[in-house]
């Protein structure tokens, strides 16, 4: 008599939501530190934007138009600070490129150096703000704005070799036209990875807004150095184990 087929195995239960940000099969644990560094972002635009001469320190298309508007003279927009800001970022961007050359070969481990400085250059402009005391001087803006600049140059030069889809961690142009332009693909995956990159900086925005509202510049400062220490500590963690999102 022939052998009855196999009853079919039951399907795989799926998987949380949340994994693809913990645990994504080509990305690892990346989404998820991505999301705080986008954060970080806003909370230390806010204070750049607010308190340290109306610049960003992350967004530099912003930076090009303020520079467009003091070179005509709009009150309220400097030259010279939107200036070092962007100098700034590029250098960071440069020293950037120099990390990713000799760390590209791990996510991980360029995650963690890049952030790393990122770090230390993040605390460096909040001491020096603390050091100026307020009312700041020219020169003590000018130095936490360039310090600041050159972190997230760096920075932005490592996130663009980890290529993680939506988690550009600085600007979200593209991400908003994403989620209006592929409506019609119905991917809620996709949608809601673009939503909580936006909401990350909206929610860092308000930290330091806030903060600088009731307390010293310095202190969103610090509080973006205190997420950058978090993500580069996690990132040293998760790199212990070889894995397969860890090949640059």
């Amino acid at each position: 008599m022939p052998s009855e087929p196999p009853e079919p195995s039951p399907p795989k239960p799926a998987d949380p939501w949340y994994r693809q940000y913990v645990a994504h099969p080509d990305h690892g644990p990346l989404p998820i530190l991505l999301l705080l560094l986008t954060a970080s972002t806003g909370v230390v635009d806010a204070v750049s934007i607010l308190r340290l001469g109306r610049v960003f320190v992350a967004n530099m298309t912003g930076n090009v138009v303020f520079i467009g508007f003091a070179l005509a003279g709009a009150p309220g927009f400097s030259l010279v600070a939107s200036l070092v800001a962007l100098v700034g970022f590029l250098v960071g961007a440069g020293l950037g490129g120099t990390v990713v050359t000799r760390y590209g070969g791990h996510r991980g481990v360029l995650l963690r150096n890049a952030v790393a400085a990122e770090a230390a250059l993040l605390l460096a402009a909040a001491l020096v703000l603390l050091i100026d005391g307020r009312p700041y001087t020219v020169a003590g803006v000018d130095v936490a704005v360039a310090l600041a600049a050159v972190a997230l140059g760096l920075r932005n030069a490592a996130v663009r070799r980890l290529a993680v889809p939506d988690f550009t961690t600085t600007v979200l142009t593209m991400t908003l036209t994403g989620i209006a332009a592929d409506l019609r693909q119905r991917n809620i995956a996709v949608v809601v990875r673009r939503i909580l990159a936006i909401a990350a900086m909206l929610v860092g925005a308000l930290i330091g807004a806030l903060l600088v509202s009731h307390s010293d510049p310095s202190t969103g400062l610090l509080l973006s150095a205190v997420i950058a220490v978090v993500v580069a500590v996690a990132a040293a963690v998760v790199s212990r184990r070889p894995q397969d999102w860890q090949r640059g």
